[in-house]
């Protein structure tokens, strides 16, 4: 069984952290993040570091006390650094390009796909096949990641389509003459 729960987590310098018997805020120099505490978790702060403590001792709760810990601690990794996930396009003429707060993608459709750039999220684009996913809640980085990946999966054939960068895709073998 696992003590993430218990585990504190350690405040860099940089970093400011507020909460309430609802909700935790977190403040750095990339933004703020907040999030609302589930029932029977409360949060404390000790100098440097910051604890979650439960209730009671069942089994739900335990789970909610590592969930909110293991969710702070993110919360305090991104606005301190940020999160990046990285996406790589493959197959001849799919491209990528950045318009304003669109992102168009020429994936073999009949049409190009317009894809809208969400509050708090940077994307850039380099080499016209290589995309960059930037931001602070790493929930939200993740999740746009997984959105554009879904708009082309790689085929199992030839691996066309958009992937993560190091992803490898297991390929099948084609036809063959009998």
């Amino acid at each position: 069984m696992s003590r993430i729960g218990r585990m504190s987590v350690i405040l860099p310098k940089e970093v400011k952290i507020s909460c309430d018997l609802s909700r935790v805020e977190v403040i750095g120099p990339r933004g703020h993040l907040i999030r609302h505490l589930p029932q029977g978790i409360s949060v404390s702060v000790d100098g440097g570091k910051v604890s979650v403590q439960r209730a009671d001792d069942n089994r739900n709760s335990k789970a909610l006390q590592g969930l909110t810990r293991s969710l702070i601690a993110n919360m305090i990794i991104g606005v301190a650094q940020g999160f990046e996930k990285r996406l790589e396009i493959v197959g001849v003429g799919f491209r990528a390009d950045l318009q304003d707060k669109v992102l168009k993608l020429s994936l073999g459709f009949s049409h190009p796909i317009l894809f809208p750039i969400p509050e708090g999220i940077q994307i850039e684009v380099e080499k016209q096949t290589q995309i960059t996913i930037k931001g602070i809640d790493k929930q939200q980085v993740g999740t746009i990641a997984a959105k554009l990946r879904s708009i082309k999966l790689p085929e199992p054939y030839k691996g066309k389509g958009i992937r993560y960068v190091g992803e490898r895709i297991r390929k099948k073998v084609g036809k063959t003459k009998a």
